[in-house]
């Protein structure tokens, strides 16, 4: 018994001894019913959790229904097209607005911002118009000049509900019968709206270079009132110029653009190669790049704040600035560099220290990053596999997107009792436009309007939108959550079969990315559905606790926020637990084509057999995977800052003057990280499977000539695995 027992012992990298616990297993055989001929990845398997595949098959086919039903009931127009107040599309072709795209209030004072405007909830009169008013005039002031002149009216009549020959109503019997506005001022569609043209002259807001201006009523507004009747109206419009000055940096640099992000796919795909035989050499380039590219931050930041010392205003405090939507104004500060100095400065330190701290540990990982290499340069096709996931998730996305517009479009026109001074008790209250004048509501409140509100019904299915709407968000949930399952459950099986062969590369099956894809899809669907559905369930409740808090942030006590930020942080550490659990079990699936709970079961069994070395090399392989997105980012990132801050012209031709150069350039950083994630999530999820199948071949395999151990040899030599030969009796 001693004999047999030493004979199994293993000692890694840390001198840790197996435990009873392993040693009892490789004797006696653990709950996976312990076969000492396994070869890897089985090959004969059955369907497993059959019936979480059919639920997921009928919430499928629920969800194409439901994607149905939305289509016949919804209509995206209403969200493309402005509404006016008789439920009328403003610019829809083949209507008698196509040539009126514009919406027009009639009491833009009435509007208490642009929000309410946007949604088409302004307690005023809205028509459709072909332009914006581009001069200021008032019903009174028109009566006049139309006894002399029979055309003058006709600029003013454009603003009217219905076309009016002469002013011949009095302004009581205007604002009475809401036939025209009392007065126009100049504005600018924005969102095909008519906004007030706001403009700054001399430090002071002005409309249409006024500052003052009748308002039909017989009161003199000023441009700040009108402001306030039109809350943030100029930071919106900004917001506009901003979009477009972004607009024309991204028509100006796109093909830059393009060529960064193939640059840092190129990149990755040439760090994962050369891997295989530099893994070492790579790795402290990786480092010391990261090292370099930090510091080379720490060197601008000094720089610019020196610059800044001499210039006036620099010294100012970023809370003295407060909040400015001209981003360039903060880098105008002092404070600002240094903010920024600190946090590379703060940055570089710890990644020095973990160097130091974690050097004995980068040996190890350093063998796994090689070993992986190797894998990923016998079964290439593995590095294409996330176009396909790409593709699916851009399909699911795209369901969803579609459904959810047609869904909130779904419904007829919905019109409510809108009272400019608010003192009608039927305010808010359903009404019918075409018999409003003959009704009660209008002989008690006179000043009443039945206006479009929105689009809803009475009927089962608009009760049942917003149901229908979680139903599309738990969907897209469990669909998301299954595609990234399936990509790496089929990556897991390719990687085994690489680790299995015991002769590597001559006894690789044949395909083994389409074979391990192959059988996820026709024998375990339930099993990564199940997975899948989990984590769709936690993510749906986080969701809600989200929205729960944004609806009732105003209206909470201190308890109850403390109570809501405890559970925001236990659902985010749940979700990261199963995401981890889930990622092995679908490897254990992949290996032993087993059910859902009986694969997580062995997973977890076996890392908490093996948590020591799991808490280490998995998270020191994983900081190797991070720096390497780091450096790929971060030479983009360089590259970006040298040629659109034009410090590098041997490329460009021409003017290129950027209105911001941090806009390409922070796409191109985030856009190469993404794709540098996307390559280095194939590899993670290599060395994941890797070392639990090396894990698998400690537990199994001793190493005789009867069971030898199927991991690399330089493997084994790095991770110290030694073993004891049986003595014979």
């Amino acid at each position: 018994m001693a004999n047999e027992q030493c004979a199994t012992a293993v000692l890694l990298d840390d001198k840790e001894a197996p435990s009873d616990s392993q040693l009892k297993n490789k004797q006696y055989g653990d709950s996976r019913e312990f076969d000492p001929d396994f070869k890897g990845p089985v090959a004969k398997r059955s369907c497993t959790d059959v019936l979480c595949c059919m639920v997921f098959i009928v919430f499928i086919t629920g969800y194409i229904f439901l994607g149905l039903i939305a289509w016949v009931h919804g209509d995206p127009r209403r969200v493309a097209y402005p509404t006016d107040s008789k439920g009328h599309f403003c610019g829809q072709k083949g209507t008698p607005n196509e040539n009126k795209s514009i919406l027009f209030y009639f009491n833009l004072f009435s509007c208490t911002s642009p929000s309410v405007m946007i949604n088409l909830q302004c307690p005023t009169t809205q028509i459709c118009v072909s332009k914006c008013p581009e001069k200021f005039l008032t019903y009174v002031e028109m009566q006049l000049p139309f006894r002399r002149d029979k055309n003058s009216w006709e600029y003013y009549n454009q603003f009217c509900k219905t076309p009016i020959t002469q002013p011949a109503k009095s302004l009581s019997q205007v604002i009475m019968d809401d036939d025209c506005p009392t007065a126009i001022f100049p504005s600018k569609p924005f969102l095909r709206r008519c906004f007030p043209d706001f403009s700054t002259k001399n430090g002071t807001l002005t409309v249409g270079n006024k500052t003052a201006f009748e308002d039909g009523n017989g009161k003199t507004r000023s441009a700040t009132e009108l402001k306030a009747a039109a809350k943030n109206i100029n930071r919106v419009l900004h917001a506009k110029a901003i979009g477009i000055k972004v607009f024309e940096d991204y028509a100006t640099t796109w093909y830059w653009i393009l060529i960064a992000l193939t640059i840092a796919m190129l990149l990755s795909w040439m760090f994962l190669l050369l891997l295989r035989f530099i893994a070492g050499f790579l790795f402290w380039l990786f480092v010391l790049g990261v090292i370099g590219i930090i510091g080379f931050g720490i060197w601008h930041c000094y720089q610019e704040y020196s610059n800044l010392q001499e210039l006036p205003n620099s010294h100012l405090k970023i809370y003295d600035l407060g909040i400015q939507t001209d981003i360039r104004m903060y880098f105008e500060l002092r404070q600002t560099w240094l903010i920024f100095m600190i946090i590379l400065s703060v940055l570089e330190v710890l990644v020095i220290l973990m160097l130091i701290f974690l050097r004995t540990r980068i040996r190890i990982s350093i063998a796994l990053l090689k070993e992986g290499s190797k894998a990923i340069g016998y079964v290439p096709t593995t590095l294409i596999y996330p176009v396909l996931t790409f593709i699916l998730l851009s399909i699911c996305i795209s369901y969803w997107a579609v459904i959810a517009v047609y869904l909130a479009t779904s419904g007829v026109p919905v019109y409510k009792v809108v009272n400019q001074d608010g003192q009608c008790k039927y305010e808010n209250k359903t009404c019918d436009p075409e018999v409003f004048n003959g009704t009660e509501i209008s002989k008690a409140c006179p000043h009443a309007r039945c206006n479009f509100a929105f689009y809803g019904g009475n009927s089962l299915y608009h009760q049942y939108v917003t149901v229908l709407q979680i139903f599309n968000l738990f969907v897209f949930l469990w669909l998301i959550n299954f595609v990234i399952a399936l990509g790496q459950c089929a990556l897991a099986g390719a990687f085994a079969s690489y680790y299995w062969a015991l002769r590597k590369p001559d006894d690789i099956p044949p395909h083994p990315l389409f074979t391990a894809f192959g059988r996820a899809i026709r024998y375990h669907t339930g099993s990564l559905a199940f997975g899948s559905l989990i984590l769709a369930l936690i993510q749906l409740f986080r969701i809600t606790l989200e929205y729960l808090d944004k609806r009732i942030k105003d209206h909470q006590n201190n308890v109850s926020k403390f109570l809501q930020h405890c559970l925001k942080c236990c659902f985010w550490c749940l979700e990261k637990v199963v995401k981890f659990l889930n990622r092995n079990a679908y490897v254990m699936i992949a290996i032993y084509g087993r059910s859902f709970c009986r694969s997580a079961r062995d997973a977890f069994d076996l890392l908490i057999r093996n948590i020591l070395k799991i808490a280490v090399l998995d998270k020191v392989t994983e900081f190797v995977l991070v720096l390497g997105k780091i450096l790929v980012s971060g030479c983009i990132g360089v590259l970006g800052f040298l040629l659109f801050t034009q410090r590098i012209s041997i490329f460009i031709e021409g003017s290129t003057s950027l209105n911001y150069y941090w806009v390409p350039l922070l796409t191109v950083i985030v856009g190469s990280y993404l794709v540098a994630h996307g390559f280095f999530s194939v590899y993670a999820m290599c060395i994941d499977t890797i070392f639990i199948c090396f894990l698998e071949d400690l537990e199994r395999n001793d190493g005789s000539a009867e069971r030898p151990y199927y991991m690399n040899q330089s493997l084994m030599k790095i991770l110290e695995v030694k073993r004891t030969h049986a003595k014979k009796e």
